[in-house]
């Protein structure tokens, strides 16, 4: 991918833990505690992200969760890419890890589909938007959040695959490390979204802008 040495082990581990520090910032819980709202934990589905941000009402703090929480994997990447382009890709990782598991919470944390989104368009901005319209159209067309963050992050991997050597605004998109991410990325969502998963298939997930009675 570049010069990047792989024997050097504190560059590595300094990647990531800068990017599992950023990414366990827990932006929803901290705007929702701020604006009076108590923990956002106890209400919806117990989650920190966007989503249940949403389910309080205040669209502004649902927005402004969902970009910070973006906001952090794409800074992650794009500081420790600064430095080596593989040292972003482990940055990414990092902040997914951050995010999914912050310390800060008892590693309890979100589901990470925005942290994942600002990471991919951070590293690889081609399948970042594809996978930001994936969701957006999947989000229009069935009104369930879960189901467009899952058919997005699924379409990560895939796209990044198919890029693979495709020359976009000079750049040529991707390769390997970038697309393990992707799928890394992948493989994590869809474990934090088991819950969502199960609902889908019988038909109790609650659709975008419905409350949801009980903390799952």
């Amino acid at each position: 991918m570049s010069s990047f040495d792989p024997t050097s082990i504190w560059a590595v581990a300094a990647a990531a833990v800068l990017g599992y520090l950023l990414g366990s910032i827990p932006f929803g819980l901290v705007l929702t505690r701020a604006a009076g709202l108590g923990d956002i934990r106890s209400i919806g589905s117990g989650n920190i992200g966007a989503t249940n941000v949403l389910r309080t009402g205040h669209k502004g703090l649902a927005l402004a969760t969902l970009l910070l929480d973006g906001g952090k994997g794409a800074i992650a990447v794009l500081v420790a890419g600064l430095f080596d382009p593989m040292l972003a890709v482990i940055a990414g990782g990092g902040a997914m890890l951050g995010h999914i598991f912050p310390v800060w919470l008892g590693f309890k944390g979100g589901k990470g589909v925005a942290t994942a989104l600002g990471t991919l368009l951070a590293i690889m901005w081609p399948v970042g938007v594809l996978c930001c319209l994936v969701w957006l159209a999947m989000a229009a067309l069935f009104r369930y959040s879960s189901l467009a963050a899952l058919a997005a992050i699924a379409a990560a991997p895939v796209l990044a695959w198919a890029l693979s050597g495709t020359t976009i605004l000079g750049a040529v998109w991707t390769d390997l490390p970038r697309a393990a991410l992707a799928l890394f990325i992948a493989v994590l969502v869809f474990l934090r979204h088991d819950g969502n998963i199960r609902r889908l298939l019988r038909g109790e997930e609650p659709k975008i802008g419905q409350k949801k009675a009980a903390a799952g």
